[in-house]
């Protein structure tokens, strides 16, 4: 049965920088009663504390933290780029373990956004790219979601599964 890494916000943990959470989502909750679900929060799971500051990449994306190129800063002024790339590491970790192909992370999220972050200024805008999990786990294969996108993951789902 294939696993799926998912972000814990979307099964109703309450791990989100504000202390809340942003499921669940019944389809989520399916293939977690099926066994197929491994959740992770990258950020708690790197070391921050719930609630916590809200964070943006200043200077780039995903890619660009992982590469030492751009950081993630808090609305304090804190870098916490460090805690953001431990969180990406357990998250691969847990993709070799479980030999996970796809994942479910939080849209538009710092370490999670799979198509859109904000901008780094802390205004409301969001552009083109991607979290610091997010890009790690593309950069090693892995299909990353968000969950606006769980019909398109059940589709990859069914073609994996018939492999």
């Amino acid at each position: 049965m294939e696993k799926i890494l998912v972000s814990r916000c979307l099964l109703g943990h309450r791990v989100r920088y504000d202390g809340g959470a942003s499921g669940p989502f019944d389809q989520l909750q399916q293939w977690f009663d099926e066994g197929r679900v491994v959740p992770l929060c990258p950020e708690v799971a790197g070391g921050l504390p719930t609630p916590r500051a809200a964070a943006e990449i200043a200077g780039g994306q995903g890619v660009q933290v992982l590469d030492g190129q751009a950081a993630v800063i808090t609305t304090d002024g804190e870098d916490v780029s460090a805690q953001f790339l431990s969180g990406a590491d357990q998250a691969l970790a847990l993709v070799r373990e479980h030999g996970i192909r796809i994942a479910v992370l939080k849209a538009n999220s710092p370490s999670c956004g799979n198509l859109l972050t904000y901008d780094g200024t802390f205004s409301g805008v969001k552009v083109s790219g991607e979290g610091v999990t997010a890009a790690l786990l593309k950069r090693h294969g892995v299909r990353v979601f968000n969950e606006l996108e769980l019909a398109e993951v059940a589709l990859a789902l069914v073609v994996l599964n018939s492999r």
